[in-house]
C-alpha cells in the first residue's frame, strides 16, 4: 500500500478505518497530515538476531558467545541470499532456537576443553543439511568452511549402537547401503530429538517411508535389548485428504448440538494418554495445505495443545511426535514450515539402482527366481539398455509425459511387470533362457518407461 516507505508501517486500526472510508487514498504514498502524527516513530520491530543468538549461547554455557553469534548470523544471512529458493527452507527464529538448543546439549555432552567453535560448526552443519536439496549441499558446506576456516576436519556425531542396529536391520531386509540415504536416517533421529513436529519431504519412491520405518524399528529393537538409547515406537498413519476437515477434527451437530468427534482428534487422545509408555508417531501421509494443517499450528509451536471446536484442549505429551510425509510444500504457509523440522530426501539420494539390486537379492534369498543367473542378467541388461543408452536422459529431454514420472517409479513399474511375467515359469519350475529373459526385460522396459507417452 505504501511501496516507497523505507521501513514497514504498522497498520493500526485508525489507518485501516481511514482507507476504508476514503478509498481514493488506497495505493497512495502519502497520508494526510492528521494521520502522519499517529505514525511518527511507529514502525514494525525487526529482531536483532545476533543479540538473540549471543544471549542464548551465553545461557547454555558458551564462553566465546560474541564471536560465534556473529558467525552464526552471517552464515544464515548468506544462506538466505545465495541458496536456491525452496518453500521448505527456513532460517528464522524458530530454526535458530532449535539449533541453539542442540548446540547447548552438544556442549554439555562433550569433554571439558573441547573447542566451542567446532561444536557450533558441527551443530550448524548437522541441523541444516537435512533440509537442503542435493544441489545446495556443496554451496552450504563451502560457506561453512569460509566462516569457520579453522575447522578443516569436523567429525561426525556418532550414534554407534544405533548405527550398528540400523545397518543390521538394513542387511536383514536386503536394503542397499547408500551413504546419502543412510545419512537421512541419522538426520531424522537428530531432528526427532529436538523437534516434536517434523516433515519428511521428497518425491514418490525416494525412500521416505523406509527411512522412518527403519529408524523406528531400530529404536524399538534397542529398547527390547535393554539399551537406554532405544524406545518402543508405534506408527499411526493416516491420509488427511481422504476425509473432510470436520471429519478430521470433529464438529458440533447443528441439529442436536451434540459433539461428533473426528478421526484425528480420537487418535490424538489415545496417543497422548498418560498411561502410554511407548512413543507414538502420528504420520499424516498426504498433501499439506492451509485447509487442514492451520488447525495444527498450536500443536506444532511451543504451546503443544490441540484446540477443538467444542473448546476442548488436549495437550501433547513428550511421547508423541507429529510427522508429515509429503511430496512438496508448495501449498504450505511459512508459519507452518517454520514450526517444523524438515528432512528433505532428494530423489538422487537413493535413486533407482539399489531397487534392482534389492529385487534380485530378495528373489535369490527366497529361491523364487526363473534362473540362477537372473541377477547377472539384470545387471547386464541394466547397463545395456538404461545406463549406456542414456535412456532416462533422452526421455526427459526429448519426450513429454502426460504426467511427471520419476525415474524411480519407472524402474519400480519395470520390476513389477517383470515379476508378473516371470511368475508362471516359477510356478511351473521352468528354467528360462537368457534370450527369453532379455525379451521379457525389453518388453517391460518399453511399457514402464513409455506407457505414459502420447
Amino acid at each position: 500500500m505504501f511501496p516507497n516507505t523505507e521501513e514497514p508501517i504498522m497498520l493500526v486500526p485508525t489507518c485501516a478505518y481511514f482507507i476504508t472510508m476514503n478509498p481514493g487514498y488506497a495505493g497512495r504514498q502519502e497520508l494526510p497530515e492528521n494521520l502522519k502524527v499517529l505514525f511518527r516513530g511507529v514502525t514494525m520491530m525487526t529482531p536483532d538476531r545476533q543479540v538473540i543468538i549471543k544471549v542464548k549461547l551465553a545461557s547454555v554455557g558458551y564462553k566465546d558467545c560474541d564471536s560465534l553469534s556473529k558467525k552464526f548470523n552471517i552464515l544464515y544471512k548468506l544462506c538466505e541470499e545465495q541458496l536456491s529458493k525452496q518453500r521448505h527452507y527456513d532460517f528464522g527464529l524458530r530454526n535458530i532456537l532449535s539449533v541453539l538448543r542442540t548446540a547447548g546439549n552438544s556442549k554439555r555432552q562433550e569433554k571439558v576443553g573441547t573447542s566451542e567453535e567446532m561444536i557450533m560448526a558441527r551443530t550448524l552443519r548437522d541441523m541444516n543439511l537435512s533440509k537442503f536439496v542435493a544441489q545446495d549441499i556443496p554451496l552450504f558446506l563451502s560457506l561453512l568452511r569460509d566462516i569457520f576456516p579453522l575447522q578443516t576436519n569436523i567429525g561426525q556425531k556418532s550414534y554407534g549402537v544405533l548405527e550398528t542396529k540400523v545397518k543390521g536391520l538394513m542387511l536383514e531386509n536386503n536394503l542397499q547401503h547408500v551413504d546419502a540415504w543412510f545419512s537421512k536416517i541419522i538426520q531424522l533421529y537428530d531432528t526427532s530429538l529436538v523437534r516434536h513436529g517434523f516433515m519428511v519431504v521428497g518425491t514418490a519412491g525416494c525412500g521416505k517411508t523406509t527411512v522412518m520405518e527403519t529408524l523406528t524399528r531400530s529404536l524399538t529393537l534397542l529398547a527390547e535389548d535393554g539399551n537406554p538409547l532405544g524406545n518402543t515406537h508405534k506408527l499411526i498413519r493416516m491420509n488427511p485428504k481422504a476425509i473432510s476437515t470436520p471429519q478430521l477434527y470433529g464438529i458440533i451437530n447443528p441439529m442436536s448440538g451434540e459433539w461428533v468427534p473426528g478421526v484425528f482428534s480420537e487418535i490424538w487422545k489415545k496417543s497422548n494418554a498418560k498411561a502410554n509408555k511407548f512413543i507414538s508417531w502420528i504420520i499424516m501421509d498426504g498433501p499439506v495445505d492451509a485447509i487442514w494443517i492451520e488447525n495444527l499450528n498450536t500443536v506444532l509451536d511451543d504451546n503443544k495443545i490441540l484446540t477443538l471446536a467444542n473448546n476442548e484442549r488436549i495437550p501433547m505429551s513428550d511421547n508423541t511426535k507429529m510427522v508429515f510425509e509429503v511430496e512438496n510444500l508448495n501449498n504450505a504457509s511459512p508459519a507452518t514450515v517454520s514450526r517444523c523440522g524438515i528432512i528433505f530426501v532428494s530423489n538422487t539420494d537413493l535413486f533407482w539402482r539399489p531397487l534392482i539390486r534389492t529385487w534380485c537379492t530378495d528373489r535369490a534369498q527366497d529361491k523364487l527366481y526363473s534362473s540362477p543367473d537372473e541377477t547377472a542378467w539384470c545387471e547386464e541388461f541394466t547397463e545395456k539398455y538404461i545406463v549406456k543408452a542414456d535412456l532416462n536422459l533422452i526421455l526427459n529431454r526429448d519426450y513429454n509425459y502426460v504426467m511427471s514420472l520419476p525415474e524411480v517409479v519407472r524402474i519400480t513399474q519395470l520390476l513389477n511387470l517383470l515379476t508378473a511375467l516371470l511368475a508362471p515359469d516359477i510356478e511351473a519350475q521352468k528354467t528360462i533362457t537368457k534370450a527369453d529373459f532379455e525379451k521379457l526385460w525389453v518388453y517391460c522396459l518399453v511399457w514402464s518407461h513409455g506407457g505414459l507417452l502420447e
